[in-house]
């Protein structure tokens, strides 16, 4: 699994990525992280660097790289499985949570996005009732010129149609 950390969340976990990866073979393998404040609550944003399905997540108490790696994919197992691809993550996610390696982030076009999807987000925690959980499940419905005007959660299914593992 490929975790590609923005600088501010690096500074965070004290382990700052030299290099770039290349895009996973595997795109449910790859993940683009950043760390953002809203109201003096940090989260951080984990967002799956090929469909842009994203979760949002409480980033108190994470101060290292164990740490960190350790609650970002027991947080994508369990949001992905309440989501409703439990096969996706059976399959394709947790095979890959067993090598994890840090890079810098891939491209401004999924940087962008997540420009956008952090904006969103405040907007919507600015309102101070509704959980990260909720957040995240928001965003994934929101339309992107990048996926050709679908939301996160519809191509984050279509890449599973496309390897042969649905739920």
């Amino acid at each position: 699994m490929i975790l590609r950390i923005s600088d501010d969340l690096a500074r965070k976990i004290k382990d700052r990525p030299t290099r770039v990866l290349p895009l996973d073979r595997n795109p449910y393998a790859d993940w683009s992280t950043r760390l953002f404040a809203e109201s003096r609550t940090q989260y951080i944003m984990i967002t799956n660097t090929v469909s842009l399905y994203t979760m949002v997540m409480f980033g108190a108490g994470i101060h290292d790289a164990l740490t960190f790696t350790s609650r970002v994919t027991s947080y994508i197992s369990e949001f992905t499985r309440a989501d409703g691809f439990e096969l996706i993550y059976e399959r394709l996610i947790s095979p890959s949570t067993l090598h994890v390696s840090f890079s810098k982030a891939l491209n401004r076009r999924v940087t962008g996005s997540m420009n956008d999807l952090e904006f969103q987000a405040k907007i919507i925690l600015a309102r101070g009732t509704v959980s990260p959980w909720d957040v995240s499940l928001t965003l994934n419905e929101i339309p992107f010129s990048y996926l050709k005007y679908n939301g996160p959660r519809v191509e984050f299914h279509r890449m599973g149609l496309e390897t042969g593992v649905s739920n």
